[in-house]
């Protein structure tokens, strides 16, 4: 047989497959990245809202807010260009590991310099994946909660949900007062 006659992969005649797609949930990276910061931003508002050095530095809000939001935004947008570079799915917790060791590596080096750097992009993976982690569980248990027909209230809460007949004997009884009420204030005028 000579070389001439075998036929390598590349000359077949078969079509290439089209390349992988980039996967796209909810939303798209931009948003999903803007969400996360601004919820970010309002939680160190709050956290800055309630701290005890709020009396001696006013600002202190705005400040906690900002930072927040600057850690979320490069952390999630770290993530989602990795998500996307690597074209995995959105609960890839490797996206996490390396969008945290970017991220942290980059605030790690603009604060604290190359020895922040290391020390920054360890704890930002380390504390963004088992974040993700803990998401990723604690999602089905929220979306239970969401799905629940009924919210049993206990026995000793004053709030009493009520059945169809006895609402309609509520409503029967607040038309009766309502008149009362409206002509027991214009009398008194």
């Amino acid at each position: 047989m000579a070389s001439g006659d075998r036929k390598s992969p590349e000359q077949t005649n078969q079509p290439l497959s089209p390349p992988t797609p980039i996967v796209q949930e909810t939303g798209t990276p931009t948003k999903r990245v803007l969400i996360t910061s601004l919820l970010a931003g309002v939680i160190g508002g709050g956290a800055g809202l309630v701290s005890k050095h709020r009396i001696a530095h006013p600002n202190i809000p705005t400040v906690y807010a900002t930072n927040c939001a600057i850690v979320a935004g490069c952390y999630c947008g770290a993530r989602e260009s990795v998500r996307i570079t690597r074209r995995s799915e959105h609960d890839d917790l490797m996206n996490s590991a390396i969008g945290g060791l970017f991220s942290g590596a980059l605030l790690g080096r603009l604060q604290g310099g190359p020895q922040g750097a290391i020390r920054y992009s360890l704890v930002f993976a380390a504390v963004g994946t088992a974040f993700d982690y803990a998401s990723l569980k604690a999602k089905p248990m929220l979306e239970s909660y969401r799905n629940m027909e009924s919210f049993k209230l206990p026995e000793w809460s004053p709030i009493k949900v009520l059945d169809e007949e006895a609402l309609a004997k509520k409503k029967a009884q607040e038309e009766k007062i309502f008149p009362e009420r409206v002509l027991g204030k214009l009398n008194k005028e």
